[in-house]
């Protein structure tokens, strides 16, 4: 590696928060949000805002947009960090903005991750919201219906933030290359390390900054110019860190896309968003219980030789351990993306669930009952029922299974592809059966 420069100055803060746009006009990207005539952007030229959650990845501008609400808004703005604030800190701010509030000072209260808020925590917003001693502006990362609790999202308009693409981040590093050289130094960054620093930023304009800063930093000192080349960053970033958050958003995004993958019968799309997984750190062995669920809602009986592989691939890892367990799982996942699809099981069991819930419990057919005593055969329980095994095929053709309200009533509707096809064309017989025994055929 090449020498470390320790360069000191007198402003200590990071190149991203020393970039950080005051003008709206100098903000980078969401577009889709704050383009020229959206709605949000005329509330905020107006200084007309009323409380957001800002929601998007890292990265994204969330902070940055809160601060420049505040700027236009003419608001003193309030940080806290759900974190490491509580109620005690809640009660600090508020009474904060209402002495504010007093000498006709609005406050902007700007609480970063505020999904790690519990529901009193949230709660605790709510009045001073409502009354407006606070424009609150809440910051997340995860999706804030699940986040947040309903109280606050009544009060507080989502505001979705998307990861910045190429162009808006290479508009970052020429505003980067512009205060170096503003401050004396002329850095300069090849086609070649700027494409790899936009791969490796990943649509996160800090992530981009503090990687520029640190190469700025290692650089080669003393040189009329710091070149940054890509063989620095590579030096600073080994290996690219896919985006993951375990049990976020990021996480159930992947494992949503694996599963649509694998119904979808893609082997190499359902490989990919598995490895992004693993390669995140995520626990392989949800993926194999994901693969369950798979074999059963949307294989079914079209292959159910999926159920029995899937379990084996869960059990080969438990035995076996991740080097090989992983890639067992992988060859139980391209299996069933391959396997022949039936959701037939899966809607008929959902639409029987259905029927139960919404319809009277009707009394069981007598000749279906059990009859343990005598008092049961003197009420005719068991009395007429027909034992298959004595019947030709072993199928007592005509016989009622269903109760009487339910007579004729079909739910399990097999596909044609697969063994399905087979149990399709089986019940077609057996119909056929019951409709001969009826003097219907």
């Amino acid at each position: 590696m090449n020498n470390l420069g320790f360069e000191f100055h007198d402003d200590i803060r990071p190149l991203a928060a020393l970039l950080r746009p005051t003008k709206l006009s100098d903000y980078v990207g969401q577009q889709q949000v704050l383009g020229s005539g959206t709605p949000l952007r005329k509330a905020i030229e107006a200084g007309r805002i009323s409380s957001l959650i800002l929601w998007g990845p890292p990265g994204t501008g969330k902070t940055t947009l809160a601060e420049l609400i505040a700027i236009y808004a003419k608001a003193a703005i309030a940080r806290l960090s759900a974190v490491t604030a509580g109620v005690k800190e809640i009660r600090e701010e508020i009474q904060a903005a209402k002495q504010r509030l007093a000498q006709n000072q609005r406050t902007l209260l700007f609480v970063d991750e505020v999904h790690r808020f519990n529901k009193a925590q949230q709660d605790a917003f709510l009045p001073h919201i409502e009354d407006g001693t606070i424009i609150f502006i809440g910051a997340t990362t995860e999706n804030p219906a699940f986040a947040l609790n309903n109280a606050m999202l009544s009060r507080a308009r989502v505001c979705i933030l998307k990861k910045l693409t190429a162009e808006d981040l290479a508009l970052v590093i020429e505003r980067a290359v512009a205060h170096y050289h503003q401050q004396g130094q002329v850095v300069q960054i090849n086609p070649e390390a700027q494409s790899l620093l936009l791969q490796l930023a990943d649509g996160d304009a800090r992530r981009l900054l503090n990687l520029f800063e640190q190469a700025v930093e290692t650089a080669q000192q003393g040189a009329a110019v710091t070149e940054l080349t890509a063989d620095l960053f590579r030096q600073l970033v080994p290996r690219q860190l896919p985006g993951f958050d375990q049990q976020g958003d990021i996480f159930y995004d992947l494992i949503s896309a694996f599963h649509k993958s694998v119904r979808g019968s893609n082997p190499d799309a359902a490989l990919y968003w598995y490895c992004r997984i693993l390669e995140g750190g995520g626990d392989p062995l949800y993926v194999a219980r994901r693969l369950l669920a798979i074999a059963s809602e949307d294989i079914g009986n079209a292959d159910p030789r999926a159920l029995t592989i899937g379990l084996d691939a869960w059990d080969t890892f438990a035995r076996v351990g991740p080097a090989e367990g992983e890639r067992a799982i992988a060859q139980a996942a391209v299996y069933m993306a391959l396997a022949p699809k039936s959701n037939a099981v899966y809607s008929a069991f959902n639409q029987m669930r259905q029927y139960v819930q919404q319809h009277p419990s009707y009394e069981v057919p007598d000749h279906l009952r059990n009859a343990p005593t005598a008092l049961a055969k003197q009420q005719g329980f068991g009395k007429a029922y027909r034992y298959a095994h004595n019947e030709p095929g072993a199928y007592a053709a005509g016989e009622a299974y269903l109760p009487t309200e339910m007579a004729g009533m079909k739910f399990y509707q097999p596909s044609d592809r697969g063994l399905e096809k087979q149990l399709q064309d089986k019940m077609a017989y057996l119909a056929m059966l019951d409709l001969q025994a009826k003097g219907q055929y």
